[in-house]
């Protein structure tokens, strides 16, 4: 059955995703980049006639989703093996529609339909395509109606294809504890490239699911406004595969989805299979744009209250680690309140009876208050910050359990660990079953019962430390489900809790940056990026998450760790969520005050860096550069701030010369003021008695002074017409 070949863009204001439906009914990926003016001129673009190569690669190697077997030898986006064993597949078109699911937001949704000639085995295509944030999703549905049940051992969530240019440089970030995001480029050379975890839960530990791909060259860190770029991010919390094949062609294909890994699924008749989403945006205009894109959909459809308000806070876990009471707690509640910040936040330490949480090796699990540590419980401490008028928050780990627990000894059938194996501990703990029912109503319950105990309860830091070790559940009839039906099951709770609790601030924390992706993203609030809070560590940190994450989500706390000025340390903080975890009672007189006047500072500021624009200006990645400094621009262009730091501490470092801003109102003419000066410092106001016009700015620049002595200048800017 051949057919006249039928286009199916997918398009935002500045992006197109091209399907082409050839005359074998083939799904092709004929273009991804920059949209055509004329939509009619995406049938111009040339077919590629695979006939030339060795053998009749028609169809296969631009596919939009390439299944395995018969005559393909290429990586596959999907692998199955039906009810009679026959291990092929193939995916013809069917049809497709395209609908506006939001005309005010501009929010358009494709679908294409696929299916077998042979097999009752369908697979749907969506697209969703966000038209003003330039953002496209696309995820797969995969369902049949066999006589019984199909393999599935991959199950891609996207396959895209590039062919604009023969160069592409993959910008990926990997790390480990305290030492999150670190970026690494390399030129993508025939083969495949893998991005991968295995890890289960904290799945992101040592890799991020979210990259950068520069086209035609080397990412340009130099100026953020030039180069063509695309990224991409896959929305799952668990183990995921990306990957990327320069193909005999010298063109790129892009496979992304739940890692196959251990994780062959059996689908029964009838049931659809979804897979996670995949989200990528592209950009001509370099990776500045490509930034506030993610950040603008993010705040707009993504996290919850995204262009609302967040607390800020005063943790203790720096301040007491495990070793607390309740006199201890009820002072540090009056530190929070004298210090400035919204919320009080008790971390680790507050539960366990039988087994005491005086360490990490105990009490995971029994999550009741510690009659020892808290004896009036934890309505007490609440009312006693309500009392004097701030909000009280509280840390749980519902996912883990410590072997020394009352739950470890009444519900072992409720912990993934292997049967006539020895256990393997992270962080002393082991993980809970969440593709067991039981162990999900559990955790929703340790929450929901918080809340509903503590009605004014108003924030939780919700950790994960371990790792899945032993991978084994006891109640799952397929173990090859297991790490799918884990995450199924984070979400199915996280779900609930949302559903009751829709306001509620929740941290997302996992040991520091160890689950950060927009598939868990859309029930928490804000993350936490890192357990490394040194000053200029952070810059580098908060730097690359900056890539995908707006600063609304940007968990970021002025401690003790390292050895830079509490000035410096709190500026660093300031580019997101402000928050702190410092011991108040040792700060002195100018280090009080200073304090106090940064969150008053931030409380009149902190709407343009939570949804105002933001503008990297000089990358601390850059060659032979002594500093780091970006912006954020309110929507109006009024308003901005601007934050410099110092990098390196070598003789005459600093900002030698003047930065070149973005993003400025050109015809407003601003004023320049600088903020957060440390009481008694002398020479460190820059006010600018002579406005200078946003095209100034841009075009010529200004000198925020930074050196040795001054290695952090934030400067707030004022426009007026």
């Amino acid at each position: 059955n051949h057919i006249d070949p039928i286009h199916i863009p997918v398009e935002t204001e500045y992006t197109a995703l091209v399907i082409r439906i050839n005359q074998n009914r083939d799904p092709l990926v004929i273009y991804v980049g920059k949209r055509f003016r004329n939509r009619e001129e995406y049938s111009s673009i040339p077919s590629f006639d695979a006939k030339q190569l060795n053998g009749d690669y028609t169809g296969l190697y631009s596919s939009a989703y390439t299944s395995s077997g018969t005559r393909n030898l290429l990586e596959p986006a999907i692998q199955v093996v039906h009810a009679d064993g026959n291990p092929s597949l193939e995916l013809k078109y069917i049809s497709h529609q395209q609908e506006t699911i939001d005309e005010s937001r501009g929010i358009l949704l494709t679908t294409i339909h696929l299916k077998d000639p042979v097999y009752p085995f369908e697979v749907i295509l969506y697209y969703k395509a966000y038209y003003k944030e330039n953002i496209i999703e696309q995820w797969t549905s995969i369902k049949h109606t066999e006589s019984n049940t199909v393999r599935l051992q991959k199950y891609s969530s996207a396959n895209l294809y590039f062919s604009s240019t023969d160069k592409y440089y993959l910008t990926h970030f990997h790390g480990d504890w305290a030492r999150e995001m670190n970026p690494e480029e390399i030129q993508l050379s025939a083969g495949i490239k893998i991005l991968d975890t295995k890890l289960g839960t904290r799945a992101d530990l040592f890799q991020s699911p979210s990259f950068v791909l520069s086209l035609h060259q080397p990412l340009n860190h130099d100026d953020e406004n030039y180069g063509e770029v695309f990224a991409g991010t896959l929305a799952w919390s668990g183990n995921y595969q990306i990957q990327f094949e320069i193909d005999s062609l010298r063109n790129l294909r892009l496979i992304a989805g739940i890692n196959p890994y251990a994780s062959e699924y059996v689908l029964i008749p009838d049931k659809e299979f979804i897979t996670p989403s995949f989200l990528f945006t592209y950009s001509c205009q370099g990776l500045g744009l490509i930034s506030r894109n993610w950040h603008r959909w993010a705040r707009k459809y993504r996290i919850p209250q995204g262009e609302g308000n967040r607390l800020t806070l005063l943790n203790n876990w720096e301040t007491t680690l495990f070793d607390f009471d309740e006199q201890k707690l009820v002072t540090l509640i009056k530190d929070s309140k004298k210090l400035g910040v919204d919320l009080f936040l008790l971390d680790d330490g507050w539960f366990g009876n039988k087994y005491p949480r005086n360490n990490d090796s105990a009490g995971l699990g029994d999550w009741q208050e510690n009659v020892k540590k808290l004896p009036h419980g934890i309505g007490y401490l609440i009312s006693e910050a309500e009392t004097i008028g701030i909000k009280f928050g509280i840390w749980i780990e519902p996912e883990m359990v410590n072997p020394k627990s009352e739950l470890y000894e009444n519900h072992p059938d409720w912990i993934i660990k292997l049967p006539n194996r020895s256990e393997y501990y992270f962080r002393n703990q082991l993980v809970l079953d969440m593709s067991n029912q039981a162990v999900q109503d559990f955790v929703y319950d340790v929450v929901d019962r918080l809340f509903t105990e503590h009605p004014k309860l108003a924030y939780i830091k919700w950790d994960c430390n371990a790792v899945i070790y032993n991978a084994y559940s006891t109640t799952n009839s397929h173990q090859s489900h297991l790490y799918v039906d884990y995450v199924h099951g984070l979400y199915s709770v996280l779900d609930r809790l949302r559903k009751k609790y829709p306001s509620v601030s929740i941290m997302l924390c996992s040991g520091g940056g160890g689950r950060i992706d927009y598939g868990i993203l859309q029930y928490f609030t804000e993350f936490w990026p890192s357990d490394n809070t040194d000053g200029l560590e952070r810059i580098f940190i908060q730097w690359s998450y900056s890539f995908f994450f707006p600063a609304i989500t940007m968990c970021n706390h002025v401690t003790d760790w390292g050895k830079q000025s509490l000035k410096f340390r709190t500026d660093i903080a300031m580019m997101g969520k402000l928050g702190y975890d410092i011991v108040v009672s040792k700060l002195d007189e100018n280090e009080l005050i200073f304090s106090q006047q940064v969150l008053n500072n931030y409380a009149r500021l902190k709407d343009i860096i939570w949804h105002g624009d933001l503008f990297r200006l000089v990358s601390p990645y850059r060659q032979d550069h002594d500093i780091a400094s970006l912006m954020f621009v309110n929507e109006n262009q009024d308003k901005a701030l601007w934050f410099t730091y110092l990098i390196n501490n070598r003789y005459r470092a600093g900002s030698n010369r003047v930065i070149r801003l973005n993003g400025l109102d050109p015809v407003r003419m601003y004023t320049i003021q600088e903020i957060n000066i440390y009481p008694g410092t002398d020479n460190s106001t820059i006010i600018f008695q002579n406005s200078l016009s946003g095209d100034y700015l841009m075009t010529f620049g200004f000198n925020p002074m930074v050196d040795v002595q001054r290695p952090s200048v934030v400067l707030e800017m004022t426009g007026h017409i």
